[in-house]
């Protein structure tokens, strides 16, 4: 039996991008047809790796070619918007990488167009589509942590601003808050149930820029990276209030006299816990006994690698039968709502009702 293969295009050849071509690549019923970047060697370097017959420097070519039916965009975040609603009007299903575009207003011209043209659209939360966040979600599906309503998150770095574009304010629309916060808010919210958001109290900081002086410890840096190029924060937080009565409180940084890296997802219910970060541990009770249970799965944390496979086969799932993916473009649209409401909060000094 021949198998129709489902022809994806990847627009944006840096670093994220070899999640999705790796993950595509896996797919049986997908061709890696053809992929793009304003930088042609690298757009090249990743078709001649991947084997991709197609090779553009101006993602409009791209999408005028009527064999692609889907593609990845894995570019800055002001393209976002610009791009999606190109792809949609060409008639292409879209996963686009998180965060959905920079501020309400794109996220709103976005939804707009999904609606107008019925194509999908799957926003690249990708904590959701982790093996642990799904055997977690199935535990307060079913009931075992009862009512969530508190959640607290943090993923602080003390050395880890990667320069170039994600310091540049016009390019990334924020600094670590809209770069990692969007994983940590988005994959909380989604397992309280996506609760309708009522107000945010948050605050940015930009005390110790990009510490491109610091001697003796590597991080990641962008491929353009420039340490003079500095215009984002450096730690941001923010406590979220919910329309149900639950809250969420949260705090990133690139930057921050830590004494290591943290990564912590933390959920309270009135029948039970769950620590989902650094690893899974669920908290409930039995014979007026609190007992501490961790499940046995394969990975005590995130597995990055399979958690993009998993996303990306269900993009793929969902341009072939129609179906909606579990992140839609109206959650998006929701989180740019809270994103941007925190960095209003903290320039004005209040909370944002919403």
């Amino acid at each position: 039996m021949i198998i129709s293969k489902t022809k994806i295009g990847v627009i944006g050849a840096g670093s994220i991008s070899g999640l999705h071509l790796q993950s595509y690549q896996k797919l049986e019923d997908v061709e890696l047809y053809a992929v793009c970047d304003l930088n042609q060697v690298r757009a090249e370097e990743k078709a001649k790796k991947y084997g991709i017959p197609h090779v553009y420097t101006d993602y409009r070519e791209l999408l005028a070619n009527p064999e692609v039916e889907a593609v990845s965009i894995c570019t800055w975040n002001n393209t976002h918007a610009e791009i999606s609603i190109a792809a949609l009007r060409a008639g292409k299903h879209v996963l686009v990488e998180k965060p959905l575009c920079r501020t309400v207003e794109e996220a709103l011209q976005i939804q707009e167009a999904v609606r107008e043209t019925g194509k999908t659209l799957q926003v690249g939360f990708v904590r959701r589509y982790d093996a642990n966040a799904q055997l977690v979600k199935r535990f307060i599906d079913n009931g075992e942590l009862g009512e969530i309503y508190y959640a607290k998150a943090s993923s602080l770095r003390r050395l880890g601003n990667p320069g170039g574009w994600f310091a540049d304010q016009e390019r990334s629309g924020g600094g670590p808050l809209i770069d990692i916060g969007v994983h940590f808010i988005d994959l909380c919210w989604y397992l309280m149930g996506r609760p309708k958001p009522v107000s945010v109290s948050g605050n940015t900081y930009k005390k110790l820029g990009n510490r491109a002086h610091v001697r003796n410890l590597s991080f990641y840096k962008a491929a353009d990276y420039d340490p003079n190029t500095n215009g984002v924060e450096d730690m941001a937080n923010a406590l979220i209030r919910f329309e149900n009565g639950a809250s969420l409180l949260v705090d990133v940084s690139f930057t921050l006299h830590g004494t290591k890296g943290e990564s912590t997802v933390k959920l309270y219910g009135d029948q039970g816990g769950v620590e989902l970060e650094p690893e899974l541990i669920l908290v409930t009770e039995k014979l007026d006994t609190i007992l501490n249970v961790s499940p046995q799965t394969n990975d005590k944390s995130i597995n990055v690698s399979e958690a993009f496979f998993n996303e990306v086969s269900h993009f793929v799932s969902c341009c072939r039968t129609g179906s909606t993916p579990i992140s839609p473009v109206e959650d998006g649209v929701t989180m740019m709502r809270m994103l941007c409401a925190i960095y209003e909060s903290a320039d004005k000094g209040i909370e944002i009702q919403l």
